[in-house]
């Protein structure tokens, strides 16, 4: 075919379809788009002031505030390298202020950082189960590479069978703890991965912890007073043993009330070391134990230098 009567094939097939684009009429086309437009400036509008950046010194991501007082909630990724569990905290409006850690939960990768000042803050309203729904539009919002205030929109393409939400939203490093939200604003969980095979960056395949899930973490951590500290097993499904411990120490800040701890004589203070003979080198290990649901288990404990077995039927 010569080139000419090629671009005379080509210009015909444009043609042809000018009808059809004709049969949709444009009122309709403009009057759609102004509303899904406006639902994300809205969106944007409403929840960024509440978007935070987290800095440690040897990396950054972000955060959403989630009462006035200033407590954030983040990825424990994101918060991993804090020297002393502190943190540099910035706000939309330009303000910096210091941040503490103060709970951490590393199988769900969530962590809560206090801000040390009397100021008031914007927050973002946690969704329920039922502001949740496959098929919805998704906005994340956050700090992709350093660029504060990003904002990137999706739908939300599954939610996996422990809960994660899965979305094609575009996530990049940076965005991790930052918020996963429904139309209305609400946050329905919180971004901490991507699906990214052998390094090539954004496959449209992002991950986040449920509002589920981060609504409970909070709930039991919220009034902590100490750094990096840890309440084991949040994950419903597994045995509750009603303990707060450091992180790194695995020393126990506290005990809930009629809870397992509590009955088998956990006191604060007390260090967790080993179970059935395995020695825990973290709060993985027990968290890793417990979502075994065993029947019992023999907990070593050391309480003023001396060690002690104690058994726990669950």
């Amino acid at each position: 075919m010569k080139p000419e009567r090629l671009l005379l094939c080509v210009a015909s097939l444009c043609l042809l379809n000018t009808p059809v684009l004709g049969s949709v009429p444009i009122s309709t086309v403009l009057a759609q788009a102004p509303g899904e437009e406006q639902t994300s400036i809205d969106v944007y509008r409403f929840a960024s002031p509440a978007v935070v950046t987290i800095s440690t010194g040897r990396g950054s991501g972000s955060g959403s505030i989630v009462s006035p007082e200033g407590l954030i909630l983040t990825n424990e990724h994101v918060i991993r390298s804090a020297r002393g569990g502190l943190v540099s905290v910035s706000t939309t409006a330009g303000k910096r202020y210091t941040g503490r850690v103060i709970a951490i939960d590393r199988r769900n990768d969530l962590a809560l950082v206090r801000l040390d000042t009397t100021d008031r803050f914007p927050t973002v309203r946690l969704s329920s189960s039922e502001g949740i729904q496959v098929g919805a539009r998704v906005f994340a919002i956050g700090s992709p590479f350093g660029l504060s205030g990003t904002l990137t929109t999706g739908i939300l393409s599954r939610i996996a069978p422990d809960g994660d939400l899965q979305t094609d939203a575009a996530l990049n490093p940076g965005n991790s703890g930052g918020p996963l939200l429904n139309s209305r604003g609400e946050l329905i969980g919180v971004n901490k991965a991507i699906l990214s095979p052998n390094g090539g960056g954004n496959t449209g395949i992002g991950f986040a912890t449920s509002a589920v899930i981060a609504r409970d973490f909070i709930e039991q951590n919220r009034n902590n007073s100490n750094p990096t500290s840890s309440n084991v097993a949040s994950s419903p499904s597994t045995p509750r043993f009603g303990v707060t411990v450091d992180a790194g120490s695995l020393r126990v800040l506290g005990v809930q009330p009629g809870s397992l701890a509590a009955t088998i004589g956990l006191r604060r203070g007390d260090r967790l070391i080993a179970i059935d003979g395995r020695r825990l080198r973290g709060i993985q290990d027990l968290q890793a134990f417990l979502e075994r649901q065993p029947s019992s288990a023999v907990l070593t404990v050391a309480r003023n230098r001396r060690l002690a077995d104690v058994r726990v039927n669950f």
